[in-house]
């Protein structure tokens, strides 16, 4: 049967450009293929497919390596900084959402390979740190019905239950137990603290520090010796530049680093380096369940620069980490570090990523005074100032000058009535550490 051009599938009726141009298209969609194809796969096993949106500067990576990758980080940084010692009692703070929870799971697998390890040596020479976890419930300053906090508490306790051995202790603790075990006289003492504070920016760095507060008093009445915060790359940015505009500038360099020994507890963060984005991934990959109790949106100074930063870090992924890069070059206190101690257990290894990692911080900064607030040290101009006001008339003035200039101006009180209230309002570890704060001024002046 003759063909025609229509249904001929020879090249009998069709010119030698014809074929020519055909096999270059197809060769073409072949590279292009191959090309798409290549960007699928993982940009480290280079075998696995990607997952799209990790996130950051680590690239496309697949699921596993994802994982890795910040298991990695976690890890780098608990070695590299003695964060977390075999014979430690490490107390995590978990407040429910993506950061605090995978914290909490990484240490949790941190603690189930000392414990297989321990297991699996004959003399079990190295013991197994212990975990604990703490819930601070603010529910006295964000009023919410106690059927919703009743079930937050609820799914934490899930959550912590749900790790499995060793077994880790859960310690719910409501904010207002920072002054005694009386919850209702500590809550109309809140109360009153936090209704003599007109700010919103001071009221929110305030509830931060009686949080800190309240860790504290936990890990030190339980037994611990380590407080782990989920803080990450994401919010240590907000944070710089936050304090930057609050004219903490001089005590920055003490929050933004690994470890924070100022406390009776030293405080560390293991998630220093990982973004909030990469820790969401991970939540929604390994179906790590989050809970958190809804705050509201925040206001003031802390409002604006978290929507400033998350609008800079749409615009360039990196943009987090430059900032926080970029404030890393500050020179550190002399407790950014883990008092150095003569321990058998820690490993020749871990010595040697000590020694190459650790900081070297500047001692001549050194300051032996902190604001009684939230504990930043006080520079030299908060310290000439507190020595030109000279004797003071009342408890609350001493205070007053006490406080470094940030805490004066965004949290104190400018009314003298409502400062008496304040002063009879603060948790006695604020007014230790004032008293601890005016003997040191003294004994520089002397």
């Amino acid at each position: 049967m003759a063909c025609n051009a229509s249904s001929c599938q020879s090249n009998c009726h069709r010119s030698d450009e014809q074929v020519q141009e055909e096999e270059v298209d197809s060769s073409t969609n072949s590279i292009t293929g191959n090309d798409n194809k290549n960007q699928n796969v993982c940009a480290k096993c280079k075998f696995n497919e990607s997952i799209s949106g990790c996130g950051g500067e680590d690239g496309r990576f697949c699921a596993d390596c994802f994982r890795g990758n910040l298991y990695g980080k976690f890890r780098l940084a608990v070695t590299s900084n003695a964060m977390i010692c075999p014979t430690d009692n490490v107390l995590v703070a978990f407040s429910g959402g993506p950061s605090s929870r995978v914290a909490l799971q990484f240490v949790h697998e941190m603690q189930d390979k000392s414990q297989k390890n321990f297991e699996a040596n004959r003399d079990r020479s190295l013991p197994v740190f212990g975990v604990g976890v703490a819930f601070i419930d603010e529910s006295a300053f964000f009023p919410a019905p106690c059927l919703e906090i009743d079930k937050v508490i609820q799914d934490i306790r899930l959550i912590v239950s749900g790790l499995g051995p060793p077994r880790k202790e859960l310690h719910v603790v409501p904010i207002e137990n920072i002054y005694s075990s009386n919850s209702i006289n500590g809550r109309d003492r809140l109360k009153i603290l936090l209704d003599a504070v007109s700010d919103a920016t001071g009221k929110e760095d305030l509830l931060l520090h009686l949080r800190m507060l309240s860790l504290q008093k936990i890990a030190s009445e339980k037994g611990f010796n380590r407080l782990v915060l989920g803080s990450c790359t994401s919010r240590i940015a907000c944070h710089v530049i936050s304090a930057t505009v609050k004219g903490q500038g001089y005590s920055m360099p003490a929050d933004i680093q690994h470890v924070d020994a100022r406390w009776e507890i030293p405080v560390v963060l293991p998630l220093r380096d990982c973004l909030a984005q990469e820790l969401y991934r991970l939540c929604h990959l390994d179906g790590l369940k989050t809970v958190e109790l809804h705050k509201g949106p925040h206001s003031g100074i802390n409002g604006l620069v978290s929507s400033f930063v998350t609008l800079l870090q749409e615009e360039n992924p990196s943009r987090e980490c430059t900032i926080v890069r970029t404030a890393g070059k500050l020179t550190p206190f002399h407790f950014n570090r883990i008092p150095e101690k003569n321990d058998s257990n820690i490993t020749l290894a871990t010595q040697r990523r000590q020694k190459r990692y650790n900081l070297k911080p500047n001692e001549s900064i050194s300051s032996v005074t902190f604001c009684p607030i939230c504990n930043s040290p006080l520079n030299q101009s908060d310290l000439l100032r507190w020595s030109k006001l000279g004797n003071f008339q009342t408890s609350s003035d001493s205070f007053d000058a006490a406080c470094c200039s940030s805490c004066r101006f965004q949290i104190l009180p400018k009314d003298s009535s409502l400062m008496e209230h304040f002063s009879k309002g603060l948790p006695l570890p604020m007014v230790a550490r004032a008293k601890q704060s005016s003997y040191s001024n003294l004994c520089l002046l002397r």
